[in-house]
């Protein structure tokens, strides 16, 4: 049976101060929970919106480099900037605070040490990545080297965005520092660590079999880590920057930012409820059982609000556990994955001068494509059609009309509603149970689904006006149009109550125009919110088309952005070392024809080769599959490494040789050829 808790705590993900947020924060975390806390506040629930800046670990420090400045000035800049950005967004937090605070040290030094004394961590000694020269350990993000996968010679220590393998420092070939380039050795340090293991049993039952209700991609996960064994994970690492460890002999070694981060909730919370004490307690808000806890998040931070975050508030004792989390997956942006380092994205403070005004718009498309069970796609073409289709061709253009009808009939005043008729009556019935549509979406975080219900609400009155046509009754029935325009202006008022959610900015307007002063949750799907005789303000547009030539310069920018990554890439692919001609002559490259081609089996990204070298026929394993079908390939003739030595593979297959191709600027692959056919097995001279 379902609790009724007396108040609700929301938080949305801590956004890393090294960089100003995008349109896939805002679709992931930023504008669900903020039409969720909206919607609880239009009920008169107790409710707290805490949201802040995450000013620790290793973004922020790399960042700080780059720039050549200090790592408080970072942090200085971005937080302010994302801040300002979400404010002129609508994002309604009650605060938006840092993990740079004195509130949250202290608040964060005094929960390690609780679980310190208490002997809730293990201390482990391993041997970790070290760099002689700074004499500083290496985090996973600031360690590179050759992909042992697909061999790109500039993976992180913990990903290689080339071919996307998840990596561990371990892995890389030759692993180098990334910052200035220099070689690795091991080298052992001591660390606190969560023994997550010891909280495996109460995890699996917590969420496992407490909380079927959560997203399957939530679920899912939790439930394949938890289903491979929960090990014990390092709450501090060597690192110059962050909270220092509060353990006498700890020097040089501060909390580990996931261990810190999701404690800034907490401790935002403390200095909200200090500064107004009118809300009563911080500990009412975290600890009282009474008190629902909701965390929004992007996917890729579902096990640490899912699995570690509430294994340390257990470990703890005194805090509440999240009630739901319900987690986004990511939004890509042209059919591309939005990348801060290739700077593809849409930064929200660029849009925010690009297309002044048009903030709802932008909230609504998020909405539209929220990718709520599955990866999901901007374009600015649909951005565009959600604009012009929906927000001005359906939801203004009723606004519009019954607005200005009631200016050219009644002098903005509203008319009496006269004797109805059945088609009068099955309108407003229709509308009449909006408030149970989009409240259970709303309370289930179908968010995309509660915004196309209120956009029905427009639909209905759009074909209302458009069926009674008042325009050309009102020469023959002037009472008649009284009602019409009566119940045209009641479903107008119930828009402006369905959409604040979702169009705070748009709500607003639309609420002046009609001089709505006083309107709740409860009040929409009344046929009563704007009484006979009411004078109305003079109506204005409530959205405005988005032409060809606004949405064409942003497309101009991403292909110049496009452009700027493929130079940048081609200008990175620094020539190699210098060889001899002898080390030259060693190679021995020959053409051959193509046989056979065919996939791997179990190893997508491999093509095998039966090549003619004019001696024989021969093997070569090639990975290059997602570039060409193999039929593409029969018949070729390409350039091979002859006198390669045989590379065995993990199926038994060995490969005798290798394919020669080039890398374009856009990372697609050319396999080299002739320009006329040769002899098999002729030489490259």
């Amino acid at each position: 049976m379902e609790k009724n808790f007396k108040r609700t705590t929301v938080t949305a993900a801590l956004p890393y101060a090294n960089g100003p947020v995008h349109i896939g924060h805002l679709a992931g975390v930023y504008v669900p929970s903020d039409i969720y806390v909206r919607y609880l506040r239009l009920k008169g629930k107790d409710v707290l919106f805490i949201g802040g800046s995450d000013e620790h670990g290793v973004p922020v420090t790399i960042r700080a480099r780059k720039e050549g400045i200090t790592v408080q000035e970072v942090v200085d800049r971005y937080h302010y900037l994302i801040k300002d950005s979400f404010e002129k967004f609508g994002i309604s937090f009650d605060i938006y605070s840092r993990t740079t605070s004195k509130t949250h040290h202290k608040l964060a030094s005094d929960f390690f040490r609780k679980l310190y004394d208490e002997g809730k961590f293990v201390q482990q000694t391993t041997e970790q990545f070290y760099d002689e020269e700074t004499k500083e350990f290496l985090t996973d993000r600031n360690i590179r080297g050759e992909c042992p996968r697909c061999h790109a010679a500039d993976a992180y220590g913990d990903q290689c965005e080339k071919c996307g393998a998840t990596l561990s420092p371990e892995e890389l070939i030759n692993p180098y520092n990334a910052v200035n380039g220099n070689p690795l050795v091991k080298k052992q340090t001591s660390h606190w660590y969560l023994p997550l293991d010891q909280h495996q049993e109460w995890l699996e039952k917590w969420i496992l079999e407490e909380h079927k209700e959560w997203r399957p991609n939530v679920y899912g996960q939790c439930k394949s880590w938890l289903d491979g064994g929960l090990k014990p994970r390092a709450v501090t690492r060597d690192l110059n920057w962050g909270i220092p460890v509060p353990v006498e002999g700890a020097e040089g070694k501060v909390l580990y930012v996931w261990f810190d981060a999701p404690i800034g909730y907490i401790s935002n919370t403390k200095e909200l409820c200090d500064a107004h004490p009118e809300l009563g307690s911080w500990e009412t808000w975290w600890k009282d059982p009474d008190t629902r806890l909701v965390h929004f998040i992007g996917k890729d931070n579902i096990v640490f609000h899912c699995i570690v975050f509430p294994a340390m508030l257990k470990a703890h004792g005194d805090y509440i556990l999240a009630d739901n989390v319900p987690s986004n997956e990511f939004l890509n942006l042209e059919n591309d994955k939005i990348s801060t380092s290739r700077n593809w994205a849409v930064w929200l403070n660029e849009y925010l001068v690009d297309m002044p005004g048009r903030q709802d718009e932008l909230r609504y498309t998020l909405t539209a494509n929220a990718p709520e069970t599955k990866d999901n796609n901007f374009t600015w073409k649909n951005y565009q059609d959600c604009c012009n289709n929906e927000l001005v061709a359906i939801y203004g253009n009723f606004v519009n009309r019954a607005l200005q009808l009631t200016q050219k009939y009644y002098d903005g005043v509203v008319p009496a509603c006269g004797e109805q008729t059945d088609y009068d009556k099955e309108t407003l019935a229709e509308f009449a149970d909006v408030k149970t549509k989009v409240e259970s979406l709303l309370e289930n975080f179908k968010f995309r689904d509660a915004q196309k219900e209120a956009m029905n609400l427009a639909r209905i009155g759009n074909k209302y006006i458009a069926d009674m046509e008042p325009w050309k009754v009102i020469k023959t029935d002037p009472e008649r149009v009284k009602t019409i325009i009566y119940i045209s202006l009641q479903l107008t008022a119930n828009l402006a109550i369905a959409f604040e959610p979702f169009l705070p900015f748009s709500s607003q307007r639309l609420r002046e125009m009609i001089c709505m002063e006083e309107f709740s949750w409860e009040s929409l799907g009344s046929t009563e919110l704007l009484p006979a005789g009411k004078q109305l303000a003079k109506p204005s547009l409530l959205f405005t088309k988005i032409e060809d030539d606004v949405i064409q310069a942003q497309l101009d920018k991403l292909e110049a952005t496009k452009k700027a990554n493929e130079e940048a890439s081609y200008r990175a692919k620094d020539i190699k070392e210098t060889v001899t001609y002898e080390d030259f002559q060693k190679l021995d490259i020959r053409v051959g024809t193509v046989l056979e081609c065919e996939r791997v089996p179990k190893m997508k990204k491999l093509l095998k080769f039966l090549i003619d070298d004019g001696l024989d026929k021969r093997t070569i394993i090639s990975g290059i599959s997602q570039f060409y079908e193999p039929e593409q390939l029969v018949g070729k003739q390409v350039l091979f490494i002859a006198n390669l030595a045989p590379r065995a593979f993990k199926n038994g297959l060995v490969s005798e040789g290798m394919i020669l191709s080039a890398e374009n600027f856009d990372e697609t692959i050319s396999v080299t050829t002739v320009e006329h056919p040769v002899k098999p097995g002729s030489q490259v001279l």
